[in-house]
């Protein structure tokens, strides 16, 4: 039984049928809404490698593009950092996530998979693995060997495991802007300034990811096309550079940059993969790669359980996953204090902004520092 139909949930279920599990997904919105929810498209090696061994990276092959340079833009100037030549020489692969779950939901349905979409599931009970739900036809339940919690920060499977998850509120927001436009750099480019951080990150030939930092209480529908392009063109600094190639604004929403990380992975039946078990922010497209991920481990500690009665994996998912999302989340937080500068009346502002300049500093002199950041920005 897996709960959520996002890149966690399908992937687990696309492994499990593949090896002949009988598995059945229940995901809350439908369809359509799956398919075209826009998320990072940034995939990491790991990513990458279970995809093609599962023979789930069809389209990523296809479409997917390498990308292995970043840059830092501040008043001082830009700083290039090539990490896929550094570190371990590992690159990011560019493939729009509802992309992939496109992939993936039709791949889990060719194999014969069970996919119920416009089930609100309401309650799971992970001593026995039964989960109930509502959907068009009234209530109902259904019983699992196992289940998989991917339903997200905010569904019912985290609530269904004791302890409190360790969060944290970075006290930083976003807006997030899909824009039908080509994208104006060769690089995802991170805008440092002094109104706020901005940023760009291509999603496709003629779609692009742009991100402004706002107040915490702006309403999305108060950015007008005109003022998103205004400040995304101030803090890019595009007099200093070039002009950025603009084109209709598709989606704005704000996004509060919060992490949280469930105390255990496990509880009796239940096991908790993706944004259930860890909600990550964005500031290093972690997420989806973490989801995938969890997503290989619980597999195949499901599978040894029903083919071989062997424990090992399952029993030691927490252990397993815990330390490798712990690192993500360090990593993002770095990233977080890297690219957001204290503002207004913060009484330390001049001492905080003088520890960026100097990160900085050490990102553009330092291979070692250089190496550092590229492993954690493409591994996890």
């Amino acid at each position: 039984m897996i709960v959520g139909a996002g890149p966690a949930g399908l992937v687990l279920g696309n492994i499990l049928r593949a090896r002949g599990v009988d598995t059945l997904v229940l995901e809350r919105n439908s369809r359509e809404y799956v398919q075209n929810r826009a998320r990072a498209g940034f995939l990491g090696v790991h990513s990458v490698r279970v995809l093609t061994e599962h023979g789930l990276a069809g389209g990523l092959l296809r479409a997917g593009r390498s990308h292995g340079t970043c840059v830092f833009r501040t008043g001082e100037g830009e700083l290039t950092l090539y990490y896929g030549q550094l570190g371990r020489g590992e690159s990011h692969v560019v493939y729009p996530q509802q992309d992939l779950v496109t992939d993936l939901v039709a791949s889990y349905l060719d194999r014969g998979g069970e996919l119920r979409f416009g089930v609100a599931v309401t309650d799971v009970d992970p001593a026995t693995g039964t989960v109930r739900y509502r959907d068009s036809f009234g209530a109902g339940e259904v019983t699992g060997r196992f289940v998989a919690g991917c339903d997200g920060g905010h569904g019912v499977t985290r609530q269904a495991v004791p302890g409190r998850p360790a969060t944290r509120d970075h006290g930083v927001s976003w807006l997030a802007v899909l824009a039908a436009a080509p994208q104006s750099m060769a690089a995802v480019t991170y805008a440092l300034h002094d109104r706020g951080f901005a940023g760009h990150m291509a999603r496709g030939p003629q779609v692009t990811r742009y991100y402004l930092q706002v107040q915490a209480d702006d309403e999305p529908s108060a950015w007008t096309e005109e003022r998103i392009w205004t400040a995304l063109g101030e803090r890019m600094r595009v007099g200093e550079y070039w002009p950025l190639r603009t084109g209709p604004v598709t989606e704005r929403r704000i996004v509060h940059l919060r992490s949280a990380v469930a105390s255990r992975l496990q509880h009796g039946r239940l096991f908790l993969a993706g944004d259930a078990a860890s909600l990550i922010s964005p500031s290093a497209a972690k997420g989806a790669n973490l989801a995938i991920m969890a997503a290989e481990v619980l597999a195949r500690g499901i599978t040894d359980v029903l083919t071989r009665d062997d424990e090992r994996v399952l029993a030691a998912y927490s252990r397993t996953c815990l330390p490798r999302i712990w690192r993500a989340q360090e990593f993002s937080h770095w990233m977080i204090e890297l690219l957001h500068a204290p503002a207004g009346d913060d009484p330390d502002i001049g001492f905080r902004r003088s520890l960026r300049r100097a990160r900085l500093d050490s990102l553009r002199d330092s291979r070692a520092h250089q190496d550092f950041f590229a492993e954690n920005y493409v591994g996890i």
